[in-house]
């Protein structure tokens, strides 16, 4: 299931480039999938991994997606997929809302796909400072920092693991330097 995810992905994400980099876009769901991989085997969840932006930034559709890979599957790539027809600040705060109550596999879902986000925000903030802000749809640092703020706090359960711990490092690095 896990490589058949990662084909899936691969081809649904073909063409795509990471924001402001001509970093093909399927590096990010490997590296959250690798992450999700720390923190569980359980195959399903690792599979949405891989998957978790092909609702919101593919022409895949929730049916393709389910008979593919399952209603579970389904329910995780669901989880994690974001409303484009809200606004930035709708959209986050619903993704906050959401995460409070979310299952424990979601919220594994949501760290791995921060923790590479916020790998590939601090690694640009280093060489580009806070022009880096210019790249995405919302353009204030501070309201990057209160999502931020929002999603550590949704994910306390998971504080001890490693990757909670890098991503309160990058955190730091980038919204308090």
């Amino acid at each position: 299931m896990i490589q058949k995810a990662a084909l899936f992905a691969a081809k649904a994400h073909e063409g795509m480039m990471r924001k402001g980099s001509r970093i093909p876009y399927i590096y990010h769901p490997m590296e959250v999938a690798l992450i999700v991989a720390q923190l569980t085997d359980d195959p399903e969840v690792i599979a949405a991994a891989y998957l978790h932006d092909v609702l919101e930034d593919t022409s895949v559709t929730p049916e393709e997606l389910g008979a593919a890979f399952g209603s579970r599957v389904l329910s995780f790539v669901q989880a994690e997929s974001e409303d484009k027809s809200l606004s930035w600040k709708e959209r986050k705060a619903s993704t906050i809302a959401h995460l409070k109550q979310a299952s424990y596999e979601v919220k594994i879902l949501t760290l791995g796909d921060k923790l590479s986000n916020m790998r590939s925000t601090a690694r640009d903030y280093m060489v580009i400072g806070d022009e880096i802000w210019q790249r995405f749809n919302e353009k204030h640092r501070e309201s990057h920092r209160w999502y931020l703020d929002g999603i550590l706090d949704g994910l306390q359960e998971l504080k001890d693991s490693a990757q909670f711990q890098e991503l309160k490092r990058l955190y730091h690095m980038v919204y308090e330097a």
